[in-house]
């Protein structure tokens, strides 16, 4: 496969810069592969749909508020990261741009200038970062972190602040629990607490968590697909979930990947190990 097969024209006023007004208001596109028709309906009709009681798998990962915006050093000069790992104690791989400007030493001051760091180096195409001291990220990224939007998302200054709110609501699944993910698995954000209620009286749902990591904001920039090599990410297969999802493999049931995220675990995995073993990867 190449990468221009892919290319089509998607207009810009067609990508959305806000949620829905209402999460679950979304429009479902319904591709009846027996029929070979299409139908246009809402994302709140998606239990009418599943009339064969599959398993639906859903990522409970959690995104966590980790872009933080600051100044380097005396310059004044404005710089964004994005946290990604911590490779040791206070020392982070971060997402930057214009990685190869910054030389090691460089200080740089965020979170209203509580919270100082200094640029290590670089680690392939992510940058080191080592805090001056010990700090309780976890309350920096939730007083002063903003969710990592998606590239296609365009905000002025004067709108991200007062977006920031909604931004913490809506980029985030209602089934949320696990933290770690720099991005949300986009499919799951549709989904809300009511339709999960109307789920249970037609599918089996389950879960697992996979991370989402740097590698969804890396381009493809080969035109042979096959030689993208996508970054690692980690995930975890609960020991239920793996039994439910081995069982209805064994008796042909249905098995339903909540977006691509779950998706890239279950084709990861062959489902014939020993039952009752978690699985992560």
């Amino acid at each position: 496969m190449k990468l221009s097969d892919f290319d089509f024209h998607l207009p810009p006023e067609l990508i959305a810069q806000t949620p829905s007004p209402k999460r679950g208001e979304s429009r479902l596109l319904v591709l009846d592969r027996s029929s070979q028709t299409i139908e246009h309906a809402s994302f709140s009709a998606l239990p009418h749909y599943l009339t064969d009681h599959p398993v639906m798998v859903f990522n409970d990962t959690r995104v966590l508020p980790a872009k933080l915006e600051g100044t380097l050093g005396n310059q004044g000069k404005a710089v964004e990261i994005l946290l990604v790992k911590e490779e040791l104690p206070g020392t982070w791989q971060v997402l930057m741009k214009d990685l190869k400007k910054y030389k090691p030493g460089q200080k740089m001051v965020f979170a209203g200038g509580t919270l100082e760091a200094e640029f290590v180096g670089r680690q392939n195409d992510l940058g080191l970062i080592r805090f001056s001291s010990n700090p309780d990220l976890e309350h920096q990224l939730e007083t002063f972190g903003k969710m990592p939007l998606p590239h296609y998302i365009h905000r002025s200054p004067d709108d991200g602040a007062d977006m920031d709110p909604l931004d913490r609501e809506r980029y985030q699944t209602v089934f949320a629990k696990q933290p770690g993910a720099i991005a949300a698995p986009t499919a799951g954000l549709h989904f809300t607490n009511a339709m999960l209620g109307q789920l249970s009286e037609c599918a089996e749902v389950v879960y697992l968590t996979l991370h989402v990591g740097p590698g969804t904001f890396q381009p493809v920039r080969v035109e042979q697909i096959q030689r993208h090599h996508m970054k690692a990410e980690f995930y975890h297969i609960p020991a239920d979930t793996w039994n439910t999802l081995r069982q209805a493999k064994n008796h042909e049931r249905n098995i339903m990947a909540v977006g691509t995220t779950v998706t890239r675990v279950l084709e990861s995995e062959d489902f014939c190990r020993e039952e009752d073993s978690d699985v992560s990867g």
